[in-house]
Order: C-alpha cells, then structure tokens, then sequence
C-alpha cells in the first residue's frame, strides 16, 4: 500500500468511518493487478486504490460494503476467464483471490 493510500486509511479511521481494505492474496494467470494489492472501500463511494476494475472489482466493492456492515473478514474469488464475447471490460484471462477485511471503530 503506498503512503498516499495509508494516509487516506488513517484519515478515514480517525475520521470514525468504518472502511474496508480489500488485498489480492492470490493469482493466477493474466489479472491486472499483482499480489498485494489493495484498495479502501468506503460506505460512502471514497475509494481509494484499485485492485483492478470491472466487473471483479465491483464484486470487491459489494464485499466490502458487507463487510463493513457484518465485520466478518471474508475472501472473494475473481474470475477473469469470461469468455470473451461475453463483451466484459474485466476479461483478463486468470484468477484472483481478493481478501477483504474491516478496519475502523474496534477492528483496526
């Protein structure tokens, strides 16, 4: 995560918003992103970072808003091996496993 990023997490927690940051775990084949990568999920649209876009990172998102409202950490699987022609923006040929955990009130 680069300071930037960790500068917006701190921001966000002292702020007294609960936030999700979501870290790829794990890949394979082609993803746009490597191992480690994160992005902060805010309730309110403020995220920050990327950990690829498409239609795999809004699954992330909608993780991560379930995952603010319950605080159960949870791994979500991208699968970025859609045939082609089924004309999404997120076709990247491999997999990603994409943990996303809460942060903020009591959980940081």
């Amino acid at each position: 995560m680069s300071s930037t990023i960790y500068h917006h997490l701190q921001t966000m927690i002292e702020s007294g918003d609960n936030v999700a940051v979501a870290t790829i775990v794990d890949a394979k084949g082609s993803v746009p992103r490597e191992v480690g990568a994160k992005m902060i999920i805010h309730p309110l649209g403020k995220h920050v970072g990327t950990v690829g876009g498409g239609c795999g990172e809004a699954d992330v998102i909608r993780a991560g808003i379930d995952v603010i409202q319950d605080g159960i950490p949870r791994t979500i699987h991208v699968d970025l091996t859609e045939d082609i022609s089924m004309q999404s923006l997120g076709v990247c040929g491999g997999v990603m496993d994409v943990f996303v955990e809460r942060w903020g009130g009591d959980s940081a």
